[in-house]
């Protein structure tokens, strides 16, 4: 929108936007802040950095453009006083005297329970959260010896974590699920009561009084811990599925078409995995492809403005950014369309930039946790990489970077080296910057472990690897009908397929009357109404999402006869002959009026272009005479 920008809010319940002009005041701001989390005014703080440095108070005289805040900007928000179970929160004096732990999840223990945030969970969360979890067994004829009622060693149901059970399971479960993993914390004598999970923080701790700002000065109560690198056992996400094929195939068309590698980013659902105790799974229902430079062998992401506009559509139909996805293909032999083996133990699986990257997107996307002293522990956002298996088929793999490599990542640890992609390496303190000293542990051919600084870093203890497929019965979210051509995917005008009115006349001209509904179920096709600069639809979308998402075909046709709609029938019916030399289709489209009708009521000037009634005989707009 001209003259306003967007600014990002992260706060324990997550993250917010607020569009604002850059030259609103800081007082007006903290309202319209205020307005958008729910909290009074002066209920919260804000900053600039994550670490509580660079305070931004209410005042009226000064800016955000003063202040140096720019469009995309993130500002984190710190409630002052949180009220849990009547209980209220400690200030951050409190809270700093927690213990910063250097491992990848950690526990607190006090005299006294320690309130966290008031922090509204993801769905699946606070599904699973009131699960039993228990894995429940069949009584064994053999071995169990009582009665039907009964249960003995051999037939008692187990914990969600229960080691045997995770090692002996078909298929394997590498790691355990993450609510598995908090019930074996929470699962003592006091069940977790005193429980608290904490992020890792690579930073000097700020407001320190008995020493000099760093460089000249530092203590071990500011000091960030070292840290050693421990695989991580647990997942936030325990398998990521595209719920068909078709949509995968499209991304790998461009690959197809120009040899060029392709980003895209998922939307879709976080749901309930049944193959493992208590587990999460990323569904994936559609992929949008944001605007990026690439080639044979590299990919760039430019900045996209339609970044909150596609957010919204999603939103709007009950989905939400669950990762990322690129290609790294190589053809192999063009004969049997195999493609090469290049990601292996001999060579890396993800390189340090690639792992920089996710680390990047996870932060961006951290997962709320009411066990956390922050209300955010780790992400499930994913990682899925398109490239060439053991057999040189075309398959994809996940991965999520360790917790750990997010915090290296938020803190500017990590960097990539030059000539070997399986290898980071961990930065060295400087006068403007303190780098903890980081660890891995490495074990020799004669099975004894030494500790190695990690420079450089094997970039395989930052990895988490998950399963990625399809379902044995493909399920469509969005129009999957036999012979259908798409709508064109956003971005791809390099390669040919261009989004525009003549493609959207030609989409629509493959359905029948009544099928507006149908027609809409193209998340490329919303992303192209909301955004496109014609026609300002977005303000009037809402009735038409909400009515797809419930698939409520009446509320889609009392939607289509809004006068936006109408406006943008007409540009449809001026269409006319496509440039490709075909004829518009004369008989009903998806919009329920054929596209000859509106060619034979209405007339387009040649000289202005406004689209005339056919009773007109002069252009209502510059007077020009009609043919």
């Amino acid at each position: 929108m001209s003259g306003t920008i967007i600014i990002r809010i992260q706060s324990p319940d997550g993250n917010k936007r607020v569009t604002v002009p850059p030259t609103t005041s800081l007082y007006k701001f903290f309202q319209k802040v205020s307005q958008t989390v729910s909290l009074p005014a002066d209920g919260f703080q804000l900053y600039k950095s994550r670490d509580k440095t660079e305070q931004l108070k209410a005042s009226s005289k000064v800016t955000l453009k003063s202040q140096n805040i720019k469009h995309g900007d993130m500002i984190h928000l710190y409630p002052t006083k949180v009220e849990v179970d009547g209980i209220a929160e400690p200030s951050s004096q409190e809270k700093s005297s927690l213990h910063t732990s250097s491992s990848s999840s950690s526990l607190s223990s006090s005299s006294s329970s320690q309130p966290v945030p008031l922090v509204v969970e993801d769905e699946v969360d606070q599904f699973l959260s009131k699960q039993d979890g228990k894995i429940y067994r069949k009584r064994d004829e053999q071995l169990c010896h009582h009665g039907v009622n009964a249960k003995c060693v051999h037939c008692v149901p187990l914990e969600p974590h229960d080691e045997r059970y995770i090692n002996d399971h078909d298929p394997p479960i590498k790691h355990l699920s993450f609510h598995s993993h908090i019930r074996k914390l929470t699962g003592g004598f006091d069940k977790g009561k005193f429980a608290f999970l904490e992020n890792i923080s690579c930073k000097i701790k700020p407001g320190c009084t008995e020493h000099s700002p760093w460089p000249n000065g530092i203590c071990t109560k500011c000091q960030p811990s070292a840290i050693t690198l421990d695989r991580q056992h647990y997942r936030h996400v325990d398998n990521v599925m595209f719920e068909n094929p078709m949509m995968f195939d499209r991304l790998l068309d461009f690959w197809r078409k120009c040899g060029n590698q392709r980003i895209g980013f998922l939307y879709g659902k976080y749901e309930h995995h049944k193959d493992v105790p208590l587990g999460i799974k990323a569904t994936v229902l559609a992929i949008y492809e944001p605007p990026q430079n690439s080639t044979s062998n590299s990919l760039e992401l430019l900045e996209d403005p339609f970044a909150e506009a596609v957010d919204y559509v999603a939103s709007k139909l009950g989905l939400c950014k669950v990762g990322w996805i690129y290609t790294d293909l190589m053809a192999d032999d063009l004969t049997k369309g195999t493609v090469k083996h290049v990601r292996n133990m001999d060579a890396h699986f993800m390189s340090a930039e690639e792992c920089i990257m996710a680390g990047e997107f996870q932060n961006q996307h951290p997962s709320p946790c009411k066990l956390a002293t922050e209300g955010h522990f780790g992400s499930k956002f994913v990682t899925c990489i398109v490239t060439g298996d053991s057999t040189n088929q075309i398959h994809t793999e996940a991965y999520q970077v360790s917790n750990q490599c997010m915090a290296l990542v938020r803190d500017d640890c990590l960097v990539p080296t030059i000539d070997a992609p399986e290898l980071g390496y961990i930065r060295e303190s400087t006068n403007e910057q303190y780098v903890p000293d980081v660890f891995y542990s490495e074990t020799d051919s004669y099975g004894n472990s030494s500790k190695q600084l990690a420079r450089p870093l094997p970039v395989e203890f930052l990895l988490v690897d998950l399963p990625a497929g399809f379902p044995k019965d493909a399920t469509f979210a969005f129009n999957s009908q036999p012979g259908l051509k798409p709508f064109p995917i956003e971005n791809r005008a390099g390669v040919g397929e261009v989004q525009g009115i003549e493609a959207l006349t030609q989409y629509l001209g493959q359905f029948e009357s009544g099928q507006l509904m149908e027609a809409m179920l193209d998340f490329h096709l919303l992303i192209y109404l909301a955004t496109m600069d014609l026609l300002p639809l977005r303000d009037h979308m809402d009735p038409l999402l909400e009515a797809l998402r419930s698939r409520d075909k009446d509320l889609v046709d009392a939607w289509s006869k809004c006068e936006q709609w109408a406006t943008m029938e007409h540009f449809i019916a001026a269409q006319g002959p496509s440039a490709t030399g075909e004829a518009a289709p004369s008989t009903s489209g998806a919009t329920g009026t054929s596209t000859s009708t509106f060619v034979s009521g209405t007339w387009t000037c040649e000289r202005c272009t406004y689209i005339n009634q056919n009773s007109a005989a002069n252009c209502e707009i510059c007077d020009g005479p009609r043919g």
